[in-house]
C-alpha cells in the first residue's frame, strides 16, 4: 500500500475549528463493512447499534497543557515550547520541541511566564528541532508542576491552532469526560463524542465499558515522507492496559458480543497487546505500531472515529479496519454531504 493511496480532495472549511455544541449531538455516519451500505445519523444514535454484554474500549489518557511561550536570554527571542515527555521528575528534565529551532542551542536559557516565574536550560540536541530542557526551579516538585501547568496553553493540533487562538472553552472541551491519565499531548479524539447522558444510556441498556491509557503524543500527525509505507516508523507511546480491563475485552470477545473500540489509538492499543492466542494480555510499557492495509485485526470487530486528514496515519488504520475502498468512498460521501473533518469534527462508527 502506497502513502498516495490516501490522498483525497479535503475543502478548509470543512476542517472543523470549533466543537459541537453538545458532545454527543456531532454528525455520525455509519459505515457497514461488509456491505458498503451507509446511513446518516446523530451521534448519540450510536445506542441503536449495541446490545447488552457489548463492550466499548475507552482511552482515559488525559491532555496536559502543553504549549509555553517564552523569551530567550540575552536576545528576548520569541520562543514556543512543547512539551512532549517527563524525562526525570527529581531532575525537571523534559523531552520538548522548539520553534524557532535553528537558534536554540545547548546552554541557552529560556524565560516563562510575566514575571519570569519558570527558567529552562536547554542541555541537549536531540533532533533538528528536538530538544532536552532541565527547568531550574527551586520549590517542591508539586509546585513546580503547577506553575508549569498555569503557564502551559491548551495543545490545539495545527489545524485548528493555525487559524484560530487557543479559547478557554477548549481546556474542557480538548478532554474526553473520562480522562484521568494525564500524560498525552493529543485528544483521543473519538472519546470527545461521549457526553455523561450517553454514557448513562449505554450503561441503562447493558453495555459494559474497559479504559485502556494511550498518551498519544504528536507523531499522529506528523508527516509521511515515504511513498513505501513499510518503509515508515511511528513515534513511540506509553501504553498501559491493566489486567481487569483486559478481563472485560476478552469476556465479550469469547462471549461474541461487539466490541467496539473508540478510536485510533485504543485499536492501535489493543493490537499492540494481543498475544497468540487472540486475547488481550495486560501491558505496561511502549508501542509503536503501524496499522495499514492489509491487516487482520484480532479482538475489536467494531470502531468510532473521527474523519481524518489525508495522508494521515489514522485514515490508514481506519482504512486497514473498514476495508480500504468502503471506507474511502465513505470519506467521498463524507466531503460531499458537509461531514466535518479533524479533531473537533463529526465521526464514523463502522459496524
Amino acid at each position: 500500500m502506497k502513502l498516495s493511496k490516501f490522498k483525497f480532495n479535503l475543502p478548509e472549511e470543512q476542517i472543523a475549528l470549533y466543537p459541537a455544541h453538545n458532545r454527543d449531538e456531532s454528525r455520525l455516519l455509519v459505515l457497514n463493512r461488509k456491505t458498503g451500505e451507509i446511513e446518516h445519523k446523530e451521534f448519540k444514535q450510536v445506542l441503536d447499534y449495541f446490545d447488552e454484554q457489548d463492550v466499548f474500549i475507552f482511552n482515559d489518557t488525559k491532555v496536559f497543557p502543553a504549549c509555553l511561550y517564552g523569551n530567550k536570554e540575552k536576545t528576548n527571542a520569541k520562543i514556543q515550547v512543547f512539551l512532549l515527555r517527563e524525562l526525570n521528575a527529581e531532575m525537571r528534565f523534559w523531552d520538548v520541541l522548539v520553534d524557532p529551532a535553528r537558534k536554540i542551542r545547548i546552554g541557552n536559557k529560556l524565560y516563562f511566564g510575566e514575571d519570569d516565574s519558570l527558567v529552562a536550560e536547554v542541555i541537549d540536541n536531540t533532533t533538528s528541532r528536538g530538544r532536552t530542557l532541565r527547568f531550574l526551579y527551586e520549590g517542591s516538585y508539586e509546585e513546580f508542576r503547577e506553575t508549569l501547568y498555569k503557564l502551559g496553553e491548551t495543545p490545539l493540533p495545527d489545524h485548528i491552532k493555525d487559524r484560530r487562538a487557543v479559547e478557554p472553552e477548549d481546556e474542557e472541551r480538548y478532554q474526553t469526560i473520562f480522562a484521568k491519565n494525564e500524560g498525552a499531548v493529543v485528544a483521543p479524539a473519538a472519546g470527545l463524542h461521549f457526553s455523561k447522558q450517553l454514557m448513562k444510556r449505554l450503561e441503562i441498556k447493558g453495555c459494559e465499558f474497559s479504559f485502556i491509557t494511550l498518551h498519544a503524543g504528536l507523531g499522529n500527525f506528523r508527516d509521511i515522507d515515504v511513498e513505501d509505507l513499510t518503509k515508515h516508523k511511528m513515534d513511540s507511546e506509553e501504553l498501559e492496559i491493566l489486567a481487569d480491563q483486559a478481563e472485560i475485552i476478552n469476556r465479550a470477545h469469547l462471549a461474541k458480543k461487539h466490541v467496539c473500540a473508540v478510536g485510533t489509538t485504543v485499536m492501535r492499543a489493543v493490537e499492540s497487546s494481543v498475544g497468540t492466542d487472540a486475547m488481550v494480555k495486560p501491558f505496561k510499557g511502549w508501542t509503536n505500531k503501524f496499522i495499514f492495509p492489509p491487516y487482520d485485526f484480532t479482538v475489536a470487530d467494531r470502531m468510532i472515529t473521527n474523519f481524518h486528514t489525508p495522508l494521515s496515519t489514522l485514515l490508514m488504520l481506519v482504512c486497514a479496519f473498514g476495508d480500504y475502498d468502503k471506507v474511502m468512498n465513505a470519506y467521498d460521501v463524507a466531503v460531499k454531504e458537509g461531514y466535518r473533518f479533524g479533531s473537533y469534527g463529526d465521526a464514523m462508527l463502522i459496524i
